[in-house]
C-alpha cells in the first residue's frame, strides 16, 4: 500500500491540531473579576498597540510615594470600533482607572473605563459595568 496519498491530509490535521492553541487568547484570570476599584493620577505614556493597549500613570500614595501603575485595554481594533484614538489620552493628563485590580497585588488593573477631570468617561466597551 502506497502512504502517499495519506501523507499531506495527516500533515495538515497535525499541523490543524498542534495550532489550537497558538489560536487560544489569554483570559482576565489575572485579575480579581469580583470587585472593581479606582486610582487616580498621571499619564505617563499611552500604548497604542497591539494586542492590547496598555496607559501607564503615576500615582501618588497616602505615603507621598509615587507608584507606576498600568492599565490594560481591551483589545485594539475594538477600542477603535468605540472611538478611542491613539490621542485618547496624552501624556500629562490627569485621569482615574477604573476597573479590576490584579490579584498579584501589582499596580495593575484591567481597565473598564477612564474617568478624565471634567468628568467625562471613556468606556472600554459599549456597556460600562
Amino acid at each position: 500500500m502506497d502512504a502517499k496519498p495519506f501523507l499531506v491530509p495527516a500533515l495538515i490535521a497535525g499541523l490543524l491540531f498542534c495550532s489550537g492553541p497558538i489560536l487560544a487568547h489569554h483570559s482576565s484570570s489575572e485579575y480579581d473579576m469580583t470587585k472593581t476599584s479606582s486610582v487616580k493620577g498621571t499619564v505617563t505614556q499611552f500604548d497604542w498597540s497591539n494586542p492590547h493597549p496598555y496607559i501607564y500613570m503615576d500615582v501618588t500614595n497616602d505615603k507621598g510615594d509615587v507608584e507606576k501603575w498600568s492599565g490594560e485595554l481591551p483589545a485594539l481594533p475594538m477600542m477603535a470600533r468605540i472611538g478611542w484614538r491613539r490621542d485618547s489620552v496624552k501624556p500629562g493628563d490627569q485621569i482615574t482607572f477604573h476597573g479590576n485590580l490584579a490579584k498579584n497585588g501589582r499596580f495593575l488593573m484591567r481597565l473598564d473605563k477612564i474617568i478624565l477631570p471634567n468628568g467625562q468617561e471613556l468606556a472600554t466597551s459599549r456597556v460600562t459595568p
